[in-house]
């Protein structure tokens, strides 16, 4: 029999492309939406409300392993103290339903995965190189990633090996952030921001699903993993690469701190900042990366 893999947030951009690569490797998967939707060749969907704490049971009844990419986007409105709190609790509270589930049903899986992200190190700049074990930040990035990932500690509690994959940028077609650069890089708009000094750690879609992948096969694998290039790519070489993958070179000055601050407030720490870090305990498992270069990540996402 198959085994199945319950995702949830596995309507989004990450979530689509991890459902292709299981299926391809032989799972079944379920998915946990906030509609109702009609089941196909082995992908099944439940419904979940994570406000209201009501979830369709079955899905976690017949989960061998979940993996956890639910969440509000971080980037997706300023960050005002009510989108803080749905940023926080869209991630805190629907590990406490799963973990309810799991808890009242003495329900054992073979993994929990759990998405999580480099932010957990904090929104600064330096030359610092950050593994699993460096200190984690104070400031709103930092203490979000901390609350997401000892919320996923929870499940671990129960006896179940929990992994959590701490992310960079996550590249591809049709995600969020390089959607919203391409018509300006496109129509040679495009230029770096702030200082362009700013690290931006990155991965390509595909390998961060492997990396989800690996950890569901990998049974060694327990606690958290950062899956981000080392690369050093910087934001002002990001946007020289990309301008080049439209056959331009860039010839608009950075874009000033300062305007950037006023359009998206104290969410432009998340373009305006950016760690140094290092995948060396994922790639100690065997892991490697099909996609070590930016300008062919790039080349592939647009």
């Amino acid at each position: 029999m198959k085994k199945n893999v319950l995702i949830t947030g596995g309507t989004g951009f990450v979530g689509r492309s991890l459902t292709k690569l299981l299926l391809s490797k032989g799972f079944s998967v379920s998915i946990l939406s906030r509609t109702k939707r009609t089941n196909a060749k082995d992908v099944f969907y439940y419904t979940w409300d994570v406000k209201k704490q009501t979830i369709e049971e079955q899905a976690i009844l017949n989960a061998d392993y979940i993996v956890h990419l639910a969440g509000e986007n971080i980037a997706g409105e300023r960050w005002t103290a009510k989108r803080k709190r749905a940023i926080v609790d869209s991630r805190e509270l629907s590990i406490k339903l799963l973990h309810t589930v799991l808890q009242e049903n003495n329900k054992k899986l073979d993994g929990f995965i759990s998405a999580s992200a480099i932010g957990i190190y904090g929104a600064l700049n330096g030359e610092e190189v950050c593994s699993e074990n460096t200190s984690l930040a104070n400031d709103f990035l930092g203490r979000t990633c901390q609350i997401w990932e000892a919320a996923a500690d929870t499940i671990g509690a129960l006896g179940i090996r929990t992994v959590k994959i701490r992310t960079g940028l996550v590249l591809g077609k049709n995600d969020g952030f390089l959607k919203k650069l391409k018509p300006i890089f496109k129509y040679r708009l495009g230029s770096a921001l702030g200082s362009g000094k700013q690290y931006m750690p990155w991965v390509y879609i595909d390998d961060l699903c492997a990396s989800f992948y690996a950890a569901i096969n990998n049974e060694s694998m327990q606690g958290p993993y950062n899956v981000a290039l080392k690369d050093d790519t910087t934001n002002a070489l990001f946007s020289k690469v990309f301008a080049a993958v439209y056959g331009y070179k860039i010839w608009l000055p950075n874009v000033p701190a300062f305007l950037i601050k006023l359009g998206m407030g104290e969410m432009s720490k998340i373009v305006l900042t950016g760690r140094r870090v290092t995948s060396d305990k994922l790639l100690a498992t065997g892991f490697s990366f099909e996609v070590n270069d930016i300008e062919e990540a790039l080349r592939k996402s647009i």
